[in-house]
């Protein structure tokens, strides 16, 4: 596929949806669509490093998520620990540098040592970053960055003048990275549900009626067109 070099977006994020409702059609529980959208998210990883994209963030677990039925959610976090232990491997040969995006201290041990791994062994890969919303929530974000300014602020390290949004934005997860250009959020659902919540105020959404499982290389395809079609004005006329 041919892009217009000159208007690639730098960033995207994508709200993987889809996944349980995918598998319900086809008779199969919950961690079945789960395993079929993590070998899609593998492929679309790779394809959006081989196009040249810099940053793809996609949504796994938000803070939310704990609600979902106890066995599900074992079952998940089962999934994504070993996808990280055996991503990490395959991301390295690819030159694909991971990170994680969320509160990972209330992750059980062995998670949180996969993804400190994971993280380690990728960090000076110079491709795509891929970044994993796991136990993340927007607003969570902003709260747990407002408590850490304000306790700069009130052991003086900081003043009240010093608080800018560049400021903020350092004090997010996505520290050091633009924000995201364009959300894809498959299977039709028209929310953002708490993602990228500081980072996406201009970003473009794009949705796609696809479930996740079924989302290609030539989705995304799709996907980076339709972005290049749009004029962005940030607020100007």
């Amino acid at each position: 596929m041919e892009f217009n070099k000159k208007n690639m977006p730098t960033h995207i994020g994508i709200i993987m949806d889809g996944n349980r409702r995918w598998a319900k059609e086809k008779g199969k529980p919950a961690s079945y669509g789960h395993k079929e959208g993590a070998k899609t998210l593998e492929k679309i990883v790779r394809y959006a490093n081989k196009i040249g994209l810099q940053y793809i963030t996609v949504y796994a677990f938000s803070t939310e998520n704990w609600k979902r039925a106890e066995e599900e959610v074992k079952a998940l976090m089962m999934l994504l620990q070993s996808y990280l232990e055996d991503y990490s491997k395959r991301a390295d040969t690819e030159n694909i540098r991971v990170k994680i995006l969320g509160d990972i201290s209330t992750l059980s041990n062995g998670m949180q040592k996969s993804i400190q791994n994971c993280m380690q062994r990728t960090k000076d890969n110079t491709g795509i970053t891929f970044n994993i919303a796991l136990n993340y929530g927007g607003r969570d974000e902003l709260l747990k960055a407002m408590k850490e300014i304000a306790k700069q602020v009130k052991e003086n390290v900081l003043q009240i003048e010093d608080i800018t949004e560049n400021l903020i934005a350092n004090y997010l997860y996505t520290k050091g990275m633009p924000d995201p250009d364009l959300i894809i959020r498959t299977s039709g659902e028209k929310r953002l549900s708490g993602f990228l919540t500081w980072q996406s105020v201009y970003t473009e959404i794009l949705v796609m009626n696809k479930k996740w499982p079924d989302f290609k290389e030539e989705d995304l395809d799709e996907a980076i067109i339709e972005y290049q079609k749009r004029t962005r004005k940030f607020g100007a006329n």
